[in-house]
């Protein structure tokens, strides 16, 4: 098969987890998930299969959101409660407080990531030297937060639903959160509820997709890969000039359907006279051509 489903990944799972067991319910090896979720996470984890693999990448980048509960008044070495414990404060602030803090993150700031990430340091990842018992120096990041919505305050639990970029980590907003109001924070439980289009409320269990399996429906659950692109404009080659796509070549607006041009560098989707997805391409501006970008090459799914 070729194309994604959103799985919902429960509780106690790793994302490499979910891929494994997708494996043998797909019966196929092809298969990659879009960015990890700690196993003590729930929620959205779009999964690729065979040629939309390689659309991982692209979905990785894809804006994310989450619901978020946040203790505050206790700090771990993980920055979440399945941590070690380091150090416990009184929490001293009040709603009108927590909610001036919180704002203050909207729209993104430097952070650091935590030691226990899979992030990499000189070719070795932070979790590993981090149970080793070792702390080295990280560079911050910026990451971009769109919005941030305060759901509940109950304190010392706040719960938040934040809109964040790619390398966000939700632990170390709560963490840096807890540190601005003085009493320090612990993520308590996290739900990714989107990453791109992909929702929450359309994302199926692995005992769903069993079922599937079972009752042999599992395509019913596979989205097309240029599902992920809807936002893309869409050109289609015409049926003459169809073998330059088919062998992933370039081709000129005047070879298309829509006779467009789009603005150099811009991302499209590109079709074949019949509707079936291609790839990727972007207009080169210099050469007047669109340019390949990635390509699908099963081509087994169609355009819905």
């Amino acid at each position: 098969m070729d194309g994604i489903i959103n799985v919902y990944k429960e509780a106690g799972f790793t994302s490499h987890d979910v891929v494994a067991k997708l494996r043998g319910i797909c019966r196929q090896k092809k298969i990659g998930h879009t960015g990890t979720l700690d196993p003590q996470a729930t929620g959205v984890l779009p999964v690729c299969l065979g040629s939309a693999t390689r659309a991982c990448e692209m979905l990785t980048d894809r804006t994310k959101e989450y619901v978020a509960e946040l203790l505050l008044g206790q700090i771990t070495d993980t920055q979440d409660t399945t941590g070690t414990v380091l150090e416990e404060r009184e929490v001293a602030v009040d709603e009108v407080q927590v909610r001036e803090v919180i704002e203050s993150f909207v729209g993104g700031y430097d952070q650091i990531p935590p030691m226990y990430s899979a992030r990499k340091v000189n070719g070795k990842k932070l979790y590993e030297l981090a149970r080793a018992g070792k702390e080295v120096e990280r560079q911050a990041r910026h990451v971009d937060l769109p919005a941030i919505e305060i759901l509940e305050i109950r304190l010392p639990v706040v719960k938040f639903r934040v809109e964040c970029s790619k390398g966000t980590y939700i632990r170390s907003l709560c963490a840096d959160i807890g540190g601005k109001l003085g009493c320090g924070g612990t993520m308590q439980s996290l739900v990714r509820t989107r990453v791109g289009e992909f929702r929450l409320a359309d994302a199926l269990t692995l005992a769903q997709l069993q079922e599937l399996r079972d009752t042999d429906r599992l395509e019913e659950a596979l989205l097309p890969t240029d599902r992920i692109f809807a936002d893309f404009n869409a050109v289609h080659v015409e049926e003459k000039w169809r073998k330059l796509i088919d062998n992933g070549n370039a081709f000129y607006p005047g070879q298309t359907m829509e006779q467009t041009t789009y603005p150099a560098g811009e991302w499209v989707r590109v079709y074949r006279e019949d509707d079936s997805f291609v790839g990727i391409y972007a207009y080169d501006g210099v050469k007047e051509w669109y340019k390949p970008m990635k390509i699908f090459p099963s081509n087994t799914e169609s355009r819905k």
